[in-house]
């Protein structure tokens, strides 16, 4: 299918991180499974980044989408009570733009946060989770510098103003996995069976399989602060950020 394709659906989400509005066709309504359309700019969730809210408009009716449920197809799933677009109808769909812009800074910071960390203390990631301008990261790092929290802080903003070109790529499995470095997990979270793997570069820090949505730069994250640093374990460390305009 490839990377930009889920079932019928074709993600425009992945064509363009950019496109808000867009024409489609329902090609599946159900109300216990969902909507499935042929072309979609939601952003169905994962990785750690939730899936987009926003709304389909169809012949006078607004159907509100609040989030996606992955099967064999991309099934958007409908707020309680609101109606659904028959199958073969012509609708108009739209992101909510605050949301998906926050989530992606959001996600391109916490990218830039992966890159320092492993750069300047060698340390994979662990875990993490976003919600909008705001995440946690964890990471396998034993050994905590006395002024990790303000210094980590510093070396991150430091490079969200060297405003750094954010690029995407789509290689087979066996270029991406030949790049080095490119897993930053400390497992392996690529599925065995996925034939291409699609990389987000942080030109001149960080190169990793990543299937979320981004910026153009990373001058577009804004200044980011880092609330906390915790201890969640002998050598897990949760580091806190939140965008701070």
């Amino acid at each position: 299918m490839g990377v930009t394709q889920h079932g019928r659906t074709n993600r425009l989400d992945l064509l363009d991180p950019t496109l808000r509005e867009w024409q489609c066709t329902v090609l599946s309504s159900d109300p216990e499974q969902g909507i499935v359309l042929d072309r979609s700019a939601f952003y169905p969730g994962g990785g750690g980044q939730p899936p987009d809210h926003g709304v389909l408009l169809w012949q006078g009716v607004q159907t509100r989408i609040v989030g996606t449920r992955k099967g064999d197809d991309l099934y958007l799933l409908p707020a309680e009570g609101d109606p659904l677009p028959p199958v073969g109808t012509e609708v108009s769909g739209a992101v909510e733009q605050t949301r998906r812009s926050l989530l992606m800074r959001t996600h391109s910071g916490l990218h830039v946060l992966c890159g320092v960390v492993f750069r300047d203390f060698g340390a994979l990631v662990t875990g993490g989770n976003m919600e909008p301008g705001e995440a946690r990261m964890d990471f396998n790092l034993p050994e905590v510098p006395a002024d990790f929290k303000a210094r980590l802080e510093e070396l991150v903003n430091r490079e969200v103003c060297e405003d750094r070109r954010v690029a995407t790529k789509v290689l087979s499995r066996d270029e991406a996995l030949a790049l080095p470095d490119i897993i930053r997990t400390q497992s392996n979270l690529i599925p065995a069976d996925e034939a291409e793997i699609r990389i987000v570069e942080i030109v001149g820090l960080d190169t990793q399989a990543d299937g979320g949505t981004h910026v153009a730069s990373t001058a577009q994250i804004g200044k980011v602060a880092v609330v906390k640093v915790e201890s969640k374990g002998k050598a897990n460390r949760r580091v806190r950020i939140r965008l701070a305009d």
